[in-house]
């Protein structure tokens, strides 16, 4: 499935922290397109370690993780408003 994630990570003593692992997670498993945005297709199998992962470090009360789930990128039109940031992380 194609998924657009999207993090909220709390700028307090324990969130710069907690950011930059965040970071790595998502960057594992997605490509990363703007500050606190990434993007790809997974496995189901993916989505679920996806989340395991994040939930033993995100804190639940002031951290926050969306997931927009498509079928198929092709569901999903993308526009750019302003600076189309080319420096995707596409390559590993």
């Amino acid at each position: 499935m194609y998924c657009v994630l999207v993090y909220d990570i709390s700028q307090d003593k324990d969130g710069r922290k907690v950011l930059p692992k965040v970071f790595k997670i998502c960057k594992k498993y997605l490509h990363h397109i703007q500050n606190s945005v990434f993007e790809g297709d997974l496995s189901e199998a993916q989505l679920i370690n996806l989340q395991i992962e994040l939930q033993k470090i995100l804190r639940m009360d002031i951290d926050s993780v969306i997931i927009f789930k498509s079928r198929n990128k092709r569901w999903l039109d993308k526009e750019f408003w302003g600076k189309e940031d080319n420096a995707t992380s596409n390559i590993f």
